[in-house]
């Protein structure tokens, strides 16, 4: 029940109270009987409703956050297309070691998967870049230009990666000769 300020209810311990403030769990309600405000929540059911004023707006419930949170989480994933893209079978479940040249420090290894995956997600960021290059209102065509050569030149040094995807459409590109 979305109740407005002003509205009068009946509580069965504490009586007849007024709203006196509304959010989206609670209500706060002036008691004449303790005339104290008590914070009651929205869903309590064991209050009667005396005389009910509109409320002037509609509160925003726990259910709206979580709604609105999902849909920014959703909106700040990596775009399905992501998932579709595969690492080579020979790489899986593989290993990438890194050997420094002193021979006194420890070896480094990682999984190719999370390599593979940090290298995706360094190609998703770099076209959201792109797309903010693309739209950004203050940049005039030349810097947009400038930009995006820019972009392709390290899509370029990215290209050693390539050798870890599986189908060539998902493989870096730079300015040089087509892969």
């Amino acid at each position: 029940m979305e109740l407005g300020i002003g509205s009068q209810i009946r509580h069965p311990k504490f009586g007849k109270g007024v709203v006196v403030e509304a959010d989206a769990s609670y209500y706060k309600i002036y008691f004449n009987f303790t005339a104290e405000v008590k914070t009651i929540a929205r869903d309590f059911p064991n209050f009667e409703l005396i005389e009910k004023k509109e409320a002037e707006y509609m509160p925003i419930t726990l259910s709206d956050i979580e709604k609105a949170v999902e849909n920014v989480v959703r909106k700040t994933q990596p775009k399905e297309e992501i998932t579709k893209i595969s690492m080579a079978q020979k790489w899986i479940n593989g290993t990438l070691t890194f050997n420094p040249f002193n021979p006194d420090l420890s070896n480094k290894e990682i999984p190719i998967k999370t390599f593979f995956h940090k290298i995706v997600m360094l190609r998703e960021r770099l076209r959201v870049l792109e797309q903010n290059i693309n739209n950004h209102a203050k940049l005039d065509d030349e810097d947009r230009i400038h930009l995006q050569q820019y972009i392709t030149r390290i899509y370029g040094s990215l290209t050693t990666f390539n050798v870890l995807f599986v189908d060539k459409a998902d493989h870096f590109k730079g300015a040089g000769k087509e892969d």
